[in-house]
């Protein structure tokens, strides 16, 4: 008896590195019910994949979006948010290098279903798009315990600012200068950021910070 047939999963594939993004590409049309239908190299490429195709009623609308985080021009987490906002029936699954549970909690938060990072083996990543095409969430397993363990970001937005601009490498004066804030405010933001991470240093809070994934 033949199966009945079943729709393709659609899906683009997004990722900066092109030798990382055609080779997800080649893996997932591998898969019978897998279609990748375009991919692009940031957020912003991405989003306009999917308005192109919304504009086209006769090509089936994209059912997943693979994700990395760190993109050029727009990111993957700001990416995702967006997705959700402007194309509710399209799921995300952000597949990231950075195995950080602080990503996942924003993963979540910017309304994705799915995080996996790169090394996890190719079948994985196939079955993956599978179950969220399906309406289910897929988290890897081992950094799902660790985000639960550690919790949300202490870290607020502005403190969180502060840390990317000193990360950068810009004193108290230039991060000040770049945020439109006072120097004392700018010290306020770095000292309750060390507190909160337990670090004795300023290059210290944007590391552990960065490891956590809440930068």
């Amino acid at each position: 008896m033949t199966p009945p047939s079943v729709d393709p999963i659609h899906v683009i594939v997004a990722d900066d590195q092109v030798m990382v993004r055609e080779a997800l590409a080649t893996l997932l049309s591998l898969e019978p019910d897998i279609v990748v239908v375009g991919q692009a190299g940031n957020g912003a490429d991405t989003l306009a994949l999917l308005d192109k195709r919304r504009l086209q009623p006769s090509e089936p609308s994209i059912d997943v979006v693979l994700l990395d985080i760190e993109m050029p021009q727009l990111d993957g987490l700001t990416t995702c948010s967006a997705i959700r906002d402007r194309f509710p029936s399209t799921r995300v699954l952000i597949l990231t290098t950075f195995g950080r549970p602080g990503y996942v909690q924003r993963a979540l938060d910017a309304g994705a279903s799915g995080f996996l990072v790169k090394d996890a083996p190719s079948q994985q990543l196939a079955d993956a798009v599978r179950r969220i095409a399906q309406g289910l969430r897929v988290i890897d397993p081992t950094l799902a315990v660790e985000a639960l363990t550690r919790g949300a970001s202490p870290l607020t937005d502005r403190e969180a600012e502060v840390l990317r601009s000193v990360g950068s490498g810009g004193t108290i004066a230039d991060v000040a200068q770049d945020l439109g804030l006072s120097q004392g405010t700018v010290r306020n933001h770095v000292s309750a950021a060390m507190l909160k991470t337990g670090a004795r240093t300023r290059s210290e809070a944007v590391r552990i910070a960065t490891e956590s994934g809440w930068l």
